[in-house]
């Protein structure tokens, strides 16, 4: 009886990705849904750019790839400079439009639609606010260029700049969780999350590394704000 051959290695030729959401801010510190409106980092937010290059520094990327809103830009410019690699902008990395609740804090889109806000928390794959994109075609667009740009460099590793939904989008395609299922994983500002990628799809290897952002920034530290880790855990997309 012949011996049996080994099976091929399933992750043979596979990207890794490195997913990472944009830093903080100030809607996110306020709680304030938005979705592609083209909002910059704050203070803070900037200071977890940095600390992302910083932890990605000993890492060998191919390519950095970025949302073009701002917020992933401006994130993925200090990794990018750190590995001399360009930002490549992709447009398919952005957010989900939320229509008319883009701009309004999580109170006042349940106060002014309460319906819309009650299927949108009840996460609803084919409903969409007025004027946005349901949760099923968002998570298809992201989920498709993120494939897309980690097909392009097989073998090889590559960073993914994005936002909450779309590391959301990508942790339920790694795990096979449906959408419309409760979320019971971190999405922090700056969390480095890890992937692999075959024509099979993707799987999971790591979530939410936040170890870089355990240091207190010099600022915060002098006002006085305590010696503990900063919040990395804003929920606003």
């Amino acid at each position: 009886m012949l011996p049996t051959a080994a099976p091929p290695d399933a992750h043979a030729g596979a990207t890794r990705v490195v997913a990472i959401r944009h830093g903080e801010t100030a809607w996110n510190a306020e709680l304030r849904m938005q979705g592609q409106l083209d909002i910059e980092l704050n203070a803070h937010g900037r200071w977890q750019a940095a600390r992302v290059a910083a932890a990605l520094a000993d890492e060998r990327l191919d390519a950095v790839y970025s949302s073009d809103l701002r917020r992933a830009r401006q994130t993925a410019e200090p990794l990018a400079r750190a590995q001399g690699l360009p930002v490549r902008l992709d447009a398919g990395l952005r957010e989900r439009s939320f229509g008319v609740f883009e701009g309004h804090t999580f109170d006042e889109v349940a106060a002014n639609w309460p319906e819309a806000s009650r299927r949108w928390r009840l996460r609803e794959p084919d409903f969409a606010p007025e004027g946005a994109e349901s949760l099923r075609a968002f998570s298809a667009r992201c989920v498709a260029a993120c494939a897309r740009l980690a097909a392009a460099h097989p073998g090889g590793t590559i960073a993914i700049v994005a936002h909450g939904g779309v590391m959301d989008c990508l942790y339920r395609a790694a795990t096979r969780v449906e959408l419309q299922a409760a979320r019971s994983w971190l999405l922090g500002n700056a969390g480095i999350n890890r992937l692999l990628h075959t024509p099979q799809g993707f799987t999971l290897v790591g979530w939410s590394d936040i170890r870089h952002l355990e240091e207190v920034p010099l600022d915060e530290a002098d006002e006085g704000e305590g010696s503990g880790a900063p919040s990395v855990a804003r929920s606003a997309a």
